[in-house]
């Protein structure tokens, strides 16, 4: 079986969904949206995450996450993080070992102290 290429501008529902947005541009899918996502606990542990297959605790505030497919650029240009889930912490990224694979985080108090936090983060850009 052979594949081919649909084009289109505009993905639009058939009704079925409630609501304003019943139709987007296709350039918002393909640029303005999240390619990855993760909510996570103090321990790594993922809540919530979109191309994230795992998580690890490397120490206080310091987080890893490997990502499901690949950017094509590193993550650490692509990130766009800060206070969430009711943290009093704020999350950056680390360029440590940041690549097309990993994200490298860590969370700080108000002092730029690291400090264990719940956190999460989306990044943007191109998939690989």
């Amino acid at each position: 079986m052979a594949n081919g290429t649909i084009a289109f501008d505009t993905l639009s529902t058939s009704g079925q969904i409630s609501g304003t947005a019943k139709s987007v541009d296709t350039d918002y899918i393909v640029k303005g949206s999240a390619k990855t996502t993760v909510a996570a606990t103090d321990a790594a542990v993922i809540l919530d995450s979109l191309n994230v297959s795992s998580g690890v605790d490397e120490g206080t505030g310091d987080y890893k996450y490997s990502l499901t497919a690949a950017f094509s650029t590193s993550v650490l240009y692509l990130c766009n993080a800060g206070i969430c889930l009711g943290a009093s912490a704020v999350v950056r990224t680390k360029s440590a070992e940041a690549s097309t694979i990993l994200l490298d985080l860590a969370t700080m108090n108000s002092s730029f102290s690291a400090v264990d936090s719940s956190h999460s983060v989306a990044t943007f850009g191109d998939l690989a």
